[in-house]
């Protein structure tokens, strides 16, 4: 299922592939017994789970002694830290993320033994056959966007599967096999593996340039999307987001080749219109018009952001899932977030600690305007952000630095490198000066030792001040070392 990466352009955006996502995607019963590599993953585990769910018989390895693995072996996966080539030996067919280079020993012996080779979301796929796929893909709001459609039709009384991204709070797991035939997932886009699901139902929260050490440029990224929605199922619907460029372009794009298409968002000429949004500490509320009739929705979640991530999975439940308004807003209404999607880790000195996912440059800066919104002036925000990969801080950084500038101090650590090698020239102090031409008045700090971070932070705090940890690393691990130099103990 390999092939020879080549330079992606409009023609094909998925030429830098390392699999071919338009081949066949095989049955659950041809499967056989399955062994994941990097098993701890977000998506890798959420894929596991499902297996183990349906009686496949799973094993996996990672590179780290992550928790999620004691929870898999408890759920019957033989599990290991570490790779070694004897791990692989009985399965019949290998899952992998696109984080698994080449060289991997388990990777190169199942290819000596000539096993099936399959990306995580080959692997989901097979477990969606069968099922009412809804895909949800978008550079920001992805995996709140599916967390938040699967808590909306859970509150409709439908058992649906999911596998996200992240950890549901109100479930404690990032994927369920459902007893009902609709399956929502996040696609991913960032590897070009989102065009694997053909979906009923899917939903493009934004389009926006990102993934370029992928697809090059935005005008392959705005290929790839076309390649996605023409992936849904003939007779289905793609719901878009109005307010983002990109996605109405995308829209208009799938009117004109047919396809049935629901825009929501703050823009009048939505379909499915917001208004009138209220924050009230960390819950929001906002107007939905749909069809001319006018309904609030209540979130127990802050932020603009937020409420258009809610108008997604409304408008996909309701038109594209036949589901009655009235129930969809009072499932949406029990949504309790997402683990590291603004939520709390604790509050000492007087000083609340949050910590966010947020990683591009459009999360980036809605979750800081969101927390900016929240501090009010009744105390300071104090970010601390992570830049991920060497790539997205060479070609964002201005961005990124725009994005955090309505904080009143920045700390800037250096890049997680994630699944990249450093490049010569790019650090976390692009950031950081990035943020200084946007706003010369903020106070900013880049920190480069990820020791010195949570001391330095502890020292600049005030009561009354939010500290918000920012990034898709081990920044998450940064809010309680603060709350314990605060005083406030283990959280």
């Amino acid at each position: 299922m390999t092939q020879t990466p080549h330079t992606p352009s409009v023609d094909d955006p998925f030429a830098a592939a390392r699999f071919d996502f338009r081949a066949p995607v095989p049955s659950v019963a041809e499967l056989g017994r399955v062994h994941f590599l990097a098993i701890g993953g977000a998506g890798m585990s959420g894929v596991a789970r499902i297996m183990l769910a349906r009686g496949i018989r799973v094993t996996g390895s990672d590179a780290k002694d992550v928790p999620v693995l004691k929870a898999l072996e408890s759920e019957g996966a033989g599990v290991w830290v570490g790779f070694h080539e004897g791990h692989q030996e009985r399965a019949d067919a290998i899952v992998m993320s696109s984080s698994i280079r080449d060289d991997n020993v388990e990777l190169v012996a199942a290819r000596e033994r000539g096993v099936p080779v399959l990306h995580r979301a080959q692997g989901l796929a097979a477990l969606m056959q069968g099922r009412r796929p809804v895909a949800v893909a978008g550079a920001n709001g992805k995996t709140t966007t599916t967390s938040m459609l699967t808590v909306a039709l859970q509150g409709c009384g439908l058992d649906p599967s999911f596998a996200v991204g992240g950890e549901l709070a109100k479930h404690g797991t990032n994927a369920h096999d459902g007893t009902d035939d609709v399956f929502v997932v996040e696609a991913d886009e960032s590897d070009g593996s989102f065009v694997v699901y053909r979906p009923e139902v899917a939903i493009v929260t934004n389009v926006q340039p990102d993934h370029l050490d992928f697809y090059s440029n935005f005008t392959v990224v705005q290929a790839a999307y076309d390649a996605f929605v023409d992936t849904i199922r003939p007779g289905g619907l793609l719901v878009t987001c109005a307010d983002d460029a990109g996605s109405l372009a995308l829209a208009a794009r799938a009117r004109a080749a047919g396809t049935r298409v629901l825009t929501y968002g703050f823009d009048p000429a939505s379909d499915v219109v917001l208004a009138d949004h209220r924050q009230d500490g960390v819950t929001s509320s906002v107007t939905v018009r749909d069809e001319g009739v006018e309904r609030r929705m209540t979130l127990g979640v802050p932020g603009r952001h937020n409420a258009l991530n809610a108008a997604a999975a409304y408008a996909a439940a309701v038109h594209g899932l036949g589901q009655a308004p009235d129930r969809v807003l009072a499932g949406l209404a029990s949504f309790t977030g997402t683990r590291r999607r603004f939520e709390p880790k604790g509050e000492a000195g007087g000083v609340v600690v949050v910590d966010d996912y947020a990683h591009n440059a459009g999360k980036v800066a809605a979750v800081v305007a969101t927390a900016k919104d929240l501090v009010g002036d009744s105390g300071r925000l104090v970010v601390v952000f992570q830049p991920h990969l060497y790539s997205r801080t060479r070609d964002f950084a201005a961005e990124l630095g725009s994005g955090l500038s309505p904080a009143d101090v920045v700390v800037v650590m250096d890049v997680y490198a994630a699944r990249e090698d450093p490049v010569p020239g790019v650090s976390g102090r692009l950031v950081a000066d990035a943020v200084t031409a946007a706003r010369p008045e903020v106070e900013v700090h880049y920190v480069p030792s990820w020791s010195e971070v949570a001391p330095m932070v502890a020292a600049l705090a005030r009561p009354g001040d939010l500290v918000l940890t920012v990034g898709a690393g081990d920044v998450t691990m940064i809010g309680p070392e603060v709350l314990r130099a605060l005083g406030g103990g283990a959280p």
